[in-house]
């Protein structure tokens, strides 16, 4: 009888430990789900998003370089970081030809200057990716910011070439 009561209490004990040890790994899991970025996530950051009208994708067209930026910034709305991670080589060449090769109609201080802020924002991005325990709250942060200064990028061209095709007729005195 002993012997019966005392292998069911180390049973018990064995099964209970089990269900222990599985209760505390789930947790953990949870938490390093939790911190990755989704497309879902990056769609409920609220900022108005400003496209390229004709005019100015017809003269952004032969721009190389934006064209690599606008896939890394449209990669990001889908969750994907990869290029801003470990790759700053990449993105040192790519922000200095990008702003070596501004087409002409649209290569104005008022540009530039949105330019600076872009890049700005593309190199904290960068910043936060390396650090290994960085928070998802603080990555999406600086991911709205990132979308925000490219945003303005593309309506800062659209209005400087809008501008440019107005016709405006003084009167004869």
């Amino acid at each position: 009888m002993k012997v019966y009561f005392l292998s069911v209490i180390i049973m018990v004990s064995f099964f209970s430990c089990n269900k222990q040890q599985e209760q505390t790994a789930l947790p953990v899991n949870n938490k390093a789900e939790s911190l990755l970025i989704k497309e879902k996530d990056i769609a409920k950051l609220i900022y108005t998003d400003y496209i390229l009208d004709d005019r100015t994708e017809a003269i952004v067209t032969n721009w190389f370089e934006y064209a690599q930026l606008q896939n890394a910034i449209n990669k990001v709305k889908k969750g994907d970081f990869t290029f801003f991670k470990n790759n700053n080589k990449a993105i040192s060449e790519l922000l200095r030809n990008f702003k070596q090769t501004i087409p002409v109609e649209v290569n104005t201080p008022s540009i530039l200057v949105r330019i600076t802020s872009l890049e700005t924002k593309i190199y904290k991005l960068e910043s936060i990716l390396k650090l290994s325990p960085s928070k998802k709250p603080e990555i999406l942060e600086l991911t709205k910011e990132l979308l925000i200064a490219f945003s303005n990028l593309n309506l800062q061209m659209n209005k400087k070439l809008e501008a440019d095709n107005i016709v405006i007729e003084k009167p004869i005195n």
